[in-house]
């Protein structure tokens, strides 16, 4: 693994990602989304976890709408986070996309006055978004760091979501950079080996 300090880079790589997926049409995001869903929902890790934290998507994200059904479907629990100060953040278990309410950055968020912090341990999953993620399980967010602060004491497992042509042999990193343990694309779902 590369550490560098060049935040132009990603930067530049952030903008290159966000133009390749805004460059594809909405049919086909939503046909690799479908199968990347797809893939993680058949796999051993989502089986045996007791719960799923996950993001909330937003365009151009993957969208996670139909593995929080699924989640909800098959007697899981369900966190998702909210951004608190210092770019850190804290689950909350929800119940259905009810308990949402727009939040920080306009995203969707858990309504704190109904919902409750989530009890994290070593049968979590954690569903990690990025706009590119490296053969090293390393990722390409959007600049916050908030999931390398969370990943830092997370005990469960870590799944990045991302498109097979959005898959990098190598991501610019630098040290506080978290990688995730398993990566899910249209085409495969591999554990990452570091």
């Amino acid at each position: 693994m590369r550490v560098t300090d060049e935040k132009s880079s990603k930067k530049d790589l952030r903008k290159h990602f966000l133009q390749m997926r805004e460059g594809l049409s909405a049919d086909y995001r939503q046909s690799l989304d479908t199968e990347i869903i797809s893939r993680l929902l058949c796999s051993e890790v989502y089986s045996s976890a007791e719960l799923i934290l996950t993001y909330v998507s937003v365009s151009p994200e993957i969208n996670t709408k139909g593995l929080i059904n699924a989640a909800f479907a098959n007697g899981k629990k369900v966190a998702v986070p909210l951004c608190i100060e210092g770019n850190n953040m804290k689950f909350y278990y929800i119940k259905s996309t009810d308990d949402l309410i727009k939040g920080k950055y306009g995203l969707l968020e858990p309504d704190t006055s109904k919902c409750k912090e989530a009890v994290i341990n070593d049968k979590t999953l954690c569903v990690v978004p990025g706009l590119s993620f490296d053969a090293n399980g390393m990722r390409l967010g959007r600049g916050g760091g908030y999931y390398d602060r969370f990943l830092e004491n997370f005990k469960g497992t870590s799944v990045g979501l991302c498109y097979a042509s959005f898959m990098r042999l190598e991501l610019p990193v630098q040290s506080f950079d978290k990688a995730v343990d398993i990566i899910v694309t249209e085409n495969f779902l591999r554990e990452v080996k570091v």
